[in-house]
């Protein structure tokens, strides 16, 4: 039992692919009239993860962490939060770089597999994007 355990612990960290790829760590902040949201992601020229909060002004926040990968221009992944009412929720997400900015995108919300994701058929809307996030310099 031991043995096998120690030889799955060794194949798998053996096998990881993210561990030796270097990721850059970038703060991102956006403001829409009087909500603020924070883009706290690591990223490479492949995948990213990090950290995601919106404030809304007068009702809470949704905060949680965000994952997916990188396509061209666009991060396309999916946003697992509590939101200020208090239940676990997973969303798509969609942004833009460009002219260093990120474009937060809106599009049409299925379903494939019991998970929800950007329907194929219909582009996702970038433009009028409810937040455009700027670089945070440190």
């Amino acid at each position: 039992m031991r043995l096998a355990l120690l030889l799955c612990v060794l194949i798998v960290s053996c096998n990881s692919k993210e561990n030796k790829e270097k990721y850059n760590h970038k703060i991102y902040q956006a403001i829409n009239n009087k909500d603020t949201a924070v883009f706290d992601v690591k990223i490479n020229n492949k995948r990213f993860y990090g950290r995601y909060e919106i404030s809304r002004y007068g009702y809470g926040k949704d905060s949680g962490d965000v994952r997916g990968d990188l396509r061209g221009d666009t991060l396309r992944g999916d946003y697992y939060f509590i939101s200020f009412g208090g239940n676990w929720k997973r969303v798509p997400i969609a942004l833009l770089k460009k002219d260093n900015k990120l474009f937060l995108g809106k599009g049409v919300i299925g379903t494939y597999f019991n998970l929800p994701c950007f329907v194929p058929e219909v582009p996702i809307e970038y433009n009028n994007a409810e937040f455009v996030f700027e670089e945070v310099t440190k």
